[in-house]
């Protein structure tokens, strides 16, 4: 078949996911199929996600939750994302088993990477005139944009020692995100504040988690060291003045609710 040909069809598929369990097909489209553990294959794959039309006739309805696009190869995919309407489904493969074996679908492998939450954790430091400290990044999603110090939380780490973290890493200057309850080390502070969000931005599904602490301290400009390959400038600014020059959808919203 023509590349050119290939690159206009869109292949259509259903992930059917119920607490850890996604359903998988052979290549007949029978199932449930269980992934193998280290299996290596020959290039090829034996087990899939199903299209929509086998999970019906397997007698299955569900909830669409949404849509994802996304291509592979010369293919675009199109995968259902939904909630099967029945009890546990113990026979099913356990979501976190696709992604070592060789035999699955590339297609269902970048699906299942595509349902895993991706954290940040940001961190919005103010001082005592209530400015708001901002730093403009030189590379990543928001490069030439001023936002909040944060970014990615690290593997085994707590978002809120993510925050902290992420602030002396990006700008050179030590914080202590108030932790009454010792969700992230012994409890220390009062009034600690945060707010927990969840967005998909685009068509190819990628799902954000992002925690966005308030953090009081006073730093003068000296302390602040932006880190030479990331932050281009770091400044205080008031509510307003954040609010025009921020751009991230999770900036915004906390910076109108914590200032």
């Amino acid at each position: 078949m023509d590349s050119q040909v290939r690159m206009n069809q869109t292949r259509r598929h259903i992930h059917l996911e119920h607490d850890g369990k996604l359903l998988l097909v052979d290549l007949q489209g029978k199932g449930p199929a269980i992934p193998q553990m280290g299996r290596e294959g020959d290039g090829g794959f034996s087990i899939r996600l199903p299209t929509p039309e086998e999970a019906e006739a397997m007698g299955l309805t569900w909830i669409a939750k949404r849509t994802n696009r996304f291509r592979l190869g010369n293919y675009m995919h199109e995968v259902i994302v939904a909630t099967p309407e029945i009890t546990w489904p113990g026979e099913w493969a356990w979501k976190d088993a696709v992604i070592s074996d060789s035999e699955v679908d590339p297609v269902a492998r970048e699906s299942v990477y595509r349902t895993l939450h991706r954290v940040v954790s940001k961190v919005v430091i103010t001082n005592p005139s209530n400015q708001i400290l901002m730093a403009k990044v030189t590379r990543g999603f928001f490069t030439g944009c001023w936002t909040l110090p944060g970014g990615f939380v690290d593997y085994g780490e707590h978002p809120r020692s993510g925050a902290e973290r992420e602030a002396l890493e990006e700008l050179g200057v030590n914080i202590r995100i108030p932790d009454p309850n010792g969700e992230s080390s012994e409890g220390h502070g009062t009034n600690s504040e945060s707010i927990i969000r969840q967005e998909i931005f685009t068509q190819d599904g990628i799902c954000w988690l992002s925690f966005t602490y308030k953090c009081e301290a006073e730093i003068s400009a000296e302390e602040i060291v932006p880190k030479d390959d990331e932050i281009e400038e770091a400044k205080w600014f008031d509510k307003e003045e954040a609010l025009s020059v921020a751009v991230s959808l999770f900036d915004i919203e906390a910076i109108t609710k914590f200032i």
